[in-house]
């Protein structure tokens, strides 16, 4: 196996036990607004787009534009309730400092935008682990299943995409990671995550961090 170089983890998800929230409340926000959500339906339509893609989404689905201030109201409503329940995946921040003990780089790539990630990180208590390394969709082209983002981490970091390997828990994610000729864990600790999808994607499956099979 090549020697690893750079862990990369997903923020939501992987990071942070944001999917619940958010997708809750994506489903009822898209349902006030005239297309009808079902929280099963958020979680396996968007997880792990970026927000500008999903919008595209929305609208097409829509036949026409979302109210002007519907994206600001959506935002502020879900960051005040992460701002008071979000909490870190359990075991992350464990496998965090053992990856970073073997003198491997961690980073952060993540479909969110900045706000919500520095948001996310730093409610949780996870942002001062990556010393800045925080990278998001709003910094390339294309967002997932593209493999923009991950190659501008992988680059920014110093390390080729063959010793990078990638912590994702949705299946643009790992399609993303494979596009970036990166090796993929493929985290389904979450019951709504189907890690049969994830596995036909790609990514090596594995249901607990404790569990990583990173030095295997």
């Amino acid at each position: 196996m090549t020697e690893i170089g750079l862990v990369i983890f997903d923020c939501d998800g992987v990071l942070v036990d944001s999917e619940p929230i958010a997708n809750r409340l994506l489903a009822e926000a898209l349902s006030k607004a005239g297309l009808p959500t079902s929280y099963d339906e958020a979680r396996r339509r968007y997880v792990g787009l970026s927000m500008a893609t999903c919008m595209k989404l929305f609208e097409e689905q829509l036949g026409g534009p979302l109210p002007e201030s519907w994206l600001d109201d959506l935002q502020a409503e879900t960051f005040a309730r992460f701002s008071a329940e979000l909490t870190s995946v359990e075991g992350v921040s464990e496998l965090i400092r053992i990856v970073q003990e073997r003198a491997i780089s961690t980073c952060v790539a993540s479909s969110g935008d900045l706000t919500k990630i520095n948001l996310s990180l730093t409610t949780t208590g996870l942002l001062g682990l990556f010393g800045g390394h925080i990278f998001s969709a709003s910094m390339v082209p294309r967002g997932k299943p593209h493999p923009d983002l991950f190659l501008l981490a992988a680059e920014r970091m110093g390390v080729s995409p063959e010793r990078s390997v990638v912590i994702e828990d949705s299946v643009p994610g790992v399609q993303a990671a494979v596009a970036a000729g990166m090796r993929v864990l493929a985290y389904a600790g979450d019951p709504h995550t189907d890690g049969d999808a994830l596995a036909r994607a790609g990514g090596t499956v594995f249901y607990a961090m404790r569990d990583a099979p990173l030095f295997t």
